[in-house]
């Protein structure tokens, strides 16, 4: 069983990254950090965060370059 209980920990260093107005390299490598570790402790509702924060650039590729991403995004890619 996955743990959906990741999200509220993620959305809370994404809120407080994005309030200090933290840089685009710093939400990518903290942010990447944290994704990786919580996946790690089997976080199966990333897609809820990404839809989240899916107007910000770093994040959204934060997600992707951890295998979480849109699906219309693998037809872009390929087009």
């Amino acid at each position: 069983m996955g743990w959906n209980s990741a999200n509220p920990i993620f959305n809370a260093v994404a809120d407080d990254l994005i309030a200090t107005n933290a840089s685009d390299e710093t939400k990518r490598l903290v942010l990447g950090d944290l994704i990786a570790e919580l996946q790690n402790g089997d976080w199966d509702t990333e897609d809820e965060s990404l839809d989240r924060y899916s107007d910000d650039p770093a994040i959204v590729a934060a997600f992707r370059e951890h295998g979480v991403q849109y699906d219309d995004e693998f037809d872009t890619e390929e087009a």
